[in-house]
């Protein structure tokens, strides 16, 4: 028997809001060479994941991308289109369910010692492994030009955003404590 998980209103809601966020934080992008810009678009994932657990983390990213890949700007630049998610940072992009999900099973395991803390990383990580095969496949690239130009320059500020997220998302979890219980059950 397969078990269906029904989404409340109050779980729509909530999704629809961090996908919204999330749209909002693509906007918030610096350029760089090599066609990759640093964005907040992770900054949101990595919220999503904590703030909502695994599995709604994961279905506001998946309703994230479906927005735009039917045209919605959603994606940095006000950008939408599948052309997006088939170009060379499309593989950044469509990591985003994988990464809020092992980022949402964290912080339902945060009990377990440690366990937070690796799965953000690991979250953090599938990002730039997704991302980085994307980019070598489209642009024919090696896999240390692809590294070079997508994972270097940004670690630093993965680092950076990884922190800020998980301070303000277990912030955020203490203080909406009812409301996303009432998501998480």
């Amino acid at each position: 028997m397969i078990k269906q998980s029904k989404l409340s209103v109050q779980d729509i809601c909530i999704i629809a809001i961090m996908t919204a966020v999330t749209a909002v934080l693509a906007q918030i992008s610096i350029p760089l060479p090599m066609m990759v810009p640093m964005t907040m678009q992770t900054f949101a994932v990595t919220l999503a994941g904590i703030l909502l657990g695994a599995k709604r983390g994961a279905v506001s990213m998946i309703i994230y991308l479906l927005l735009g890949a039917v045209g919605a700007p959603v994606f940095t630049g006000l950008k939408g289109g599948l052309q997006s998610l088939a170009g060379p940072t499309g593989g950044f992009l469509l990591s985003f369910p994988v990464m809020a999900y092992i980022i949402g099973k964290g912080i339902e395991l945060r009990k377990k010692k440690g366990m937070f803390t690796l799965l953000l990383i690991v979250g953090t990580v599938s990002n730039y492994v997704v991302g980085v095969a994307m980019y070598c496949v489209v642009m024919e690239s090696t896999v240390w030009t692809a590294v070079t130009a997508c994972v270097l320059p940004f670690i630093p500020t993965a680092v950076i955003k990884a922190i800020l997220a998980a301070a303000l998302g277990l912030r955020l979890r203490d203080r909406l404590g009812s409301v996303l219980q009432a998501v998480h059950s």
